[in-house]
Parts: C-alpha cells; sequence; structure tokens
C-alpha cells in the first residue's frame, strides 16, 4: 500500500524535519501514525522523501529522513492562462483538474470580459497542493496571481503560443499544434470570449489561434480540455 503523501513548503537537504501544526495533526490524530512508521514528503519541486516518524506530535511532528529520490519532469512544459470566473467553484474545479493532468503553470488572467477579479490565493494554492498530492506527483504547478491580459501576452514565452477563442475565422485545430518536445502555452478566454481586440494583440505577438472542436465549451471545460490534448 502506497505510504501517506503530505507536503512542505520547502526542503533545503535537511535530516530531520518539524512538520506544520496543519499536518503534524492530520498525522498523529486523523491516521493515528505513531513512532517508526514511515510517510512521504515533497516539496512540489520534484523532490520525494521517504521519513520515519520520530516524534508523534500532534502540533509538531518530527521525523527522519531516509530516502531522497528526485522526480525529474517527463514531459515538455506545458502552461496555461485562463481567465478568472464569476463562480469561484469553477475557477477550483479546473485548477483541480489542471493540476492531477500535471500542467506546469497556471496564470489567471483578468481580460475585457472576466467578471470576477477576487482571487483568494492562498486558498487557490491549497487546491493545487491537494490535487497534486491526491494525483501522487510531485511536482506543483507554478500558480501566479492574476495579472492583466496584455501584460502576459506581451511577456509571454514559449516555444509553442495558441490562442483559443470563439470567432468565425481560420483557426488549427489543436491536435495540429500539439508539439511534446518543446514548451506550450494556450490561453483561455472568459465566458464572453476575447474580444476582437485581445485576439489581435495575440496574433500580433505570434499566438496560433485554435479550435477545441465543434461545440462551445465553457471555460474551465475548455481549460482542461485544452491541458489534457497538449499534455498527455
Amino acid at each position: 500500500m502506497a505510504l501517506p503523501f503530505f507536503y512542505i513548503a520547502a526542503y533545503n537537504n535537511e535530516s530531520h524535519l518539524i512538520l506544520q501544526e496543519e499536518t503534524s495533526k492530520h498525522i498523529v490524530q486523523v491516521l493515528r501514525m505513531g513512532v517508526g512508521e514511515q510517510l512521504n514528503l515533497t516539496d512540489g519541486k520534484g523532490n520525494l522523501l521517504t521519513c520515519e516518524i520520530t516524534d508523534a506530535h500532534k502540533k509538531h511532528c518530527g521525523v527522519l529522513i531516509t530516502k531522497v529520490v528526485c522526480q525529474e519532469k517527463t514531459k515538455a512544459k506545458v502552461s496555461i492562462a485562463i481567465s478568472l470566473l464569476k463562480n469561484a467553484d469553477r475557477f477550483e474545479w479546473f485548477l483541480e483538474k489542471a493540476t492531477e493532468i500535471g500542467v506546469s503553470e497556471i496564470t489567471p488572467l483578468l481580460c475585457e470580459r472576466t467578471e470576477k477579479e477576487k482571487f483568494r490565493y492562498d486558498r487557490m494554492l491549497g487546491i493545487c497542493v491537494s490535487a497534486m498530492l491526491q494525483s501522487q506527483q510531485c511536482w506543483l504547478p507554478l500558480l501566479h496571481e492574476p495579472l492583466a491580459y496584455k501584460k502576459v501576452i506581451e511577456q509571454a514565452i514559449a516555444d509553442v503560443k495558441l490562442i483559443a477563442h470563439c470567432e468565425e475565422v481560420s483557426k488549427q485545430n489543436i491536435y495540429q499544434s500539439i508539439n511534446k518536445s518543446v514548451s506550450q502555452l494556450i490561453f483561455i478566454g472568459p465566458e464572453g470570449d476575447f474580444t476582437s481586440t485581445e485576439i489581435e494583440l495575440a496574433l500580433q505577438h505570434n499566438f496560433i489561434p485554435v479550435s477545441l472542436g465543434v461545440t462551445r465549451l465553457r471555460t474551465e471545460t475548455a481549460g482542461v480540455v485544452a491541458t489534457t490534448i497538449l499534455s498527455l
């Protein structure tokens, strides 16, 4: 059976660690683990630590690190810039699924038609951490604070840059744009789609317009479909 899996914010080659109170409580009170039992930790930067409990304290559980494995990323970098949503639950669902899929970087966008601008960063990061642990990964996506569309477009760095939109113009099918040997970035717009001005700005910065299929998808669905196609 797989060992229980937890997150630590940083690992600096220590041999012993004192875990945070929330993690300690889960280990000692919820799972009822004791001295001598083993668990796994990750820092979300590729390190997988196998540990043995040395102090089963519910507020500051101590562990001895017995093994360290650095897991290399097996896929090319896939990043997504996606509009915030009026319904926060739907955006949280997207974060969870994109993390499980293995996306490398997530940038919440503030577009002309974005209806929601409040963003609880700590909560959103926690959702990503939980999804990383649930899917038994050691790489946490880089989650940015929300940024203005224009700024992200102008500063975008990737070998392949894509923008998915619904305007009736010539577009590639997203499957034609896949190149898993290079870094890929895709932009997904808000419920009302990108404006014509936003699309034109993307084209000026060498973005390729793509279609995700014949049906019109919700923003969060489009984000999951796009990251799945580019990642898997």
